[in-house]
């Protein structure tokens, strides 16, 4: 049967789908004419379970590229995107004031922003998030709107402007995604292992996967002393006693390590920018926003995104077929590690005991979030030749190695406070705090998987080539950018030429490593 159904790409999955739920709607005598809306029928909590998964996905690549409508919930009139009440309830987010490039609303659909080089990719720079405007009614910068985070006073009374209202973020890509959460699922398991193994008065190591996150240590009254930890940001090490350890999560989502699942980011995601609240974040019923729909997305319809996402194709490599531009390529490979690039990121993290095999909901996830219990556990072989290609599998021993050079931590890459390249605010702080408007500096090291055809470059986008990426790396990574500097001129051509290897590879490919064929 599975081969039967490789046959149908999974759109058209999804359009029979849709004609199916269509089929059961107008046999219901609920017509749809003159309706303009981009989901037919939704999921009913439960139908998770029944489809298989290719149909599935299928359904959550429809959800992926819907163009919201207001006929279906889109839009957020009495919200912000931080899916709080509005600052002034009076001045409702209604036409003309339902879409804001910068505060949101900001798109129709998920994949108007996730589209390169396919739906679920990256984006240009065109589509970059304002990152935080979103705690904001409408931005308009009018510095005579003396309410707090209506259109453009900030929560510390200052006026904002253009380049402190939020972080521009570069949107990137989310193929992979799902082995990436499965390793930050892994990697905090062994790290609250060693955590829990920690008596009072002694210190152990943190390493997960062969990644080093510094220090844990007990005070010997038992209180918790995380000086010592590295690249978590500062909530994950809270404690409030010796009962209450650090909860040592890592956050493999957003450029600065903001969302620990897919399912925190998906929900979070369709209220910011679309207006569409899914029931488990706003409750079954609920009008949260007051645009006069509930239940714009069920349990269901988030596990099928959540799905999709967690399911597209692996990055790999494409390798030019010219044999002088092949040479280079692998002499960049070996200089790259020389210089110390792969030391942060490094090229391929393990998969052990079966840990590709995704579930939703994941063990992890924040309230108002499917948590573990609040659902059946619907799993997914991330290895499965049923899911679209390519695929990673284990290799000998058991282990699937996820080749997304990077090690999940948070590093200061910038060179000081007055680096262009640092943010306003900090993400991963609360916005009444001080220390939030001191900026931001600390971000997730990049994963270079995909990364050649993912530009414009760096967590801003700001740069159009690799080579200004690499020269503005400072901080944790000046010593790097250093020895980089001072390779030949052909040793730093060579590390280009290496990473423009590293694309998301054609729909339908199925091995990892292809060949370019030659130029016309």
């Amino acid at each position: 049967m599975i081969s039967r159904r490789r046959s149908l790409t999974y759109r058209a999955v999804a359009g029979l789908i849709c004609l199916s739920f269509a089929g059961v709607l107008f046999a219901q005598n609920r017509s749809l004419i003159g309706k303009e809306i981009s989901i037919v029928r939704h999921l009913k909590d439960g139908e998770e379970f029944e489809l298989t998964i290719p149909r599935l996905i299928a359904f959550g690549d429809k959800l992926f590229e819907a163009k919201w409508t207001i006929q279906e919930g889109a839009g957020r009139p009495l919200t912000k995107g931080t899916g709080t009440p509005l600052s002034d309830p009076n001045s409702p987010l209604t036409f003309p004031r339902n879409f804001n490039r910068v505060s949101g609303p900001d798109s129709n659909s998920c994949s108007g922003c996730h589209n390169e080089p396919f739906a679920g990719g990256g984006g240009d720079r065109v589509t970059e998030v304002f990152v935080l405007g979103q705690r904001f009614d409408f931005a308009t910068f009018d510095h005579s709107d003396g309410i707090v985070t209506r259109g453009s006073t900030m929560e510390n009374g200052q006026f904002a402007i253009l380049q402190d209202i939020a972080n521009e973020r570069k949107t990137i890509g989310m193929n992979g995604s799902g082995f990436i959460e499965m390793l930050a699922r892994q990697m905090t398991a062994q790290m609250q292992a060693i955590r829990d193994s920690i008596a009072p008065g002694t210190a152990k190591p943190l390493v997960a996967s062969g990644v080093s996150f510094g220090t844990l240590a007990r005070n010997a009254d038992g209180t918790w002393n995380t000086s010592g930890v590295q690249g978590l940001p500062p909530a994950i090490l809270a404690s409030t006693g010796s009962a209450q350890p650090p909860s040592l999560l890592i956050f493999p989502f957003s450029q600065a390590g903001a969302f620990v699942s897919l399912r925190q980011f998906t929900n979070t995601a369709f209220n910011q920018h679309h207006g569409i609240q899914s029931e488990e974040r706003f409750g079954v019923g609920v009008d949260a926003d007051g645009d006069g729909f509930t239940n714009e997305l069920t349990r269901a319809d988030v596990t099928a995104a959540v799905v999709y996402q967690a399911t597209l194709p692996v990055p790999g490599q494409i390798i030019p077929s010219d044999e002088d531009v092949r040479s280079a390529v692998s002499n960049g490979q070996n200089r790259f590690t020389q210089v110390g690039c792969a030391s942060c990121h490094i090229p391929k993290l393990p998969l052990y005991n079966k840990g590709w095999i995704y579930t939703e909901p994941g063990p992890y996830n924040p309230a108002g979030n499917l948590q573990v219990g609040g659902a059946p556990t619907l799993s997914v072989d991330l290895t499965s030749d049923q899911l679209p290609g390519p695929r990673l599998k284990p290799d000998a021993n058991g282990v699937v190695w996820v080749p997304a050079f990077t090690d999940l931590k948070l590093h200061n890459i910038c060179n000081g406070p007055t680096d262009p390249n640092g943010e306003s605010l900090n993400q991963n702080l609360a916005a009444s705090s001080p220390e939030f408007f001191a900026g931001n500096q600390y971000f997730l090291t990049r994963k270079l998987w995909g990364f050649a055809n993912s530009g414009p470059f760096l967590h801003h986008g700001k740069f159009t080539t690799i080579r200004e990426a690499i020269g503005a790396h400072a901080g944790e990574a000046l010593s790097s950018r250093q020895a980089f500097d001072a390779l030949s001129e052909y040793d730093r051509d060579s590390i280009i030429e290496f990473l423009k290897t590293l694309k998301v590879l054609p729909q339908g490919a199925s091995q990892l490593v292809l060949q370019k064929p030659p130029e016309d």
